[in-house]
């Protein structure tokens, strides 16, 4: 999908006019994902989320220029994105599990892939219900986030520049090139996805500045080609599942026990391809 365009990209808008256009489109999106119903909500959920976190993308390169507004809406959209994180998780162990279908395996572990996705299917019915009996149909979820959008122009958009915005987006990529040279060094959960996390924001940033005309550079040379976001991908599936095997996992015993003698090595093995490809 394209970057949302901004509205107030023309030739006679500032740079920062335009980018907070494209945060409140974000919103927007966010807010009409969150008013999906039925088995559409699931999606819904997904795509609310991206456009949340692409909106903090685009905040975070105002990040000491938009005021003090900018860490507060930061830090309550953050808490927006969180609170739908159980819905998302839910939903997205299901989808892993499918596409881990759709792949090639054995006989043994299709077999065990198919046992664990009928438990997930059960388990994301039981967190849907449970979250819309608590909040009917996200409504609490959606009023607060059309009260965030109403205070985005509020901050100082017009005090960014082509070249703040710039620094602010090499600044990024730095980020993310430590996360990534800590994450091949350590191989601990957490660098890892912390690296991730950088690369998707860093991502996010350049996709804003496309979406306002303004052309972000050629970026890190660490930058993720196709391949390495689709292993990167798969990489995240597999640490998925294994968050899925603790001692609140949907999962009995037995197959959390099968689960991890499947995710762990496959997990491993792709790291070790993808830290080999990022160090070329």
């Amino acid at each position: 999908m394209p970057p949302r365009q901004a509205s107030a990209s023309d030739s006679t808008a500032s740079p920062g006019t335009a980018l907070c256009a494209y945060a409140l489109g974000e919103l927007d999106a966010s807010l009409a994902a969150l008013g999906c119903h039925g088995e559409a909500l699931h999606e819904g959920v997904h795509q609310a989320r991206k456009a949340l976190r692409r909106t903090r993308a685009a905040l975070h390169l105002g990040d000491g220029i938009l005021g003090p507004g900018m860490a507060v809406l930061d830090r309550e959209l953050r808490t927006v994105n969180t609170g739908l994180s159980n819905l998302r998780d839910a939903h997205a162990l299901v989808e892993t599990l499918e596409r881990l279908l759709e792949g090639k395996l054995d006989g043994h572990t299709r077999t065990l892939i198919k046992q664990v996705h009928q438990t997930a299917l059960a388990a994301r019915a039981a967190r849907t219900e449970s979250e819309l009996d608590a909040d009917p149909d996200l409504g609490r979820r959606r009023e607060l986030i059309a009260v965030l959008r109403a205070a985005v122009p509020a901050l100082s958009w017009s005090r960014l520049t082509d070249s703040a915005l710039r620094i602010a987006l090499a600044d990024s990529d730095l980020r993310m090139d430590q996360a990534r040279a800590r994450a091949v060094s350590t191989g601990h959960d957490d660098d890892w996805h912390r690296w991730r996390r950088r690369a998707r924001r860093a991502s996010q940033q350049r996709r804003g500045l496309e979406a306002i005309g303004l052309d972000p550079g050629q970026g890190s040379p660490f930058g993720f080609d196709k391949h390495t976001t689709e292993r990167l991908g798969q990489a995240q599936d597999l640490t998925l599942l294994l968050d899925h095997c603790g001692a609140d996992s949907p999962f009995s015993l037995p197959e959390r026990e099968a689960v991890k003698a499947f995710a762990k090595p496959s997990l491993a093995r792709l790291r070790r391809q993808i830290a080999g490809a990022a160090t070329e």
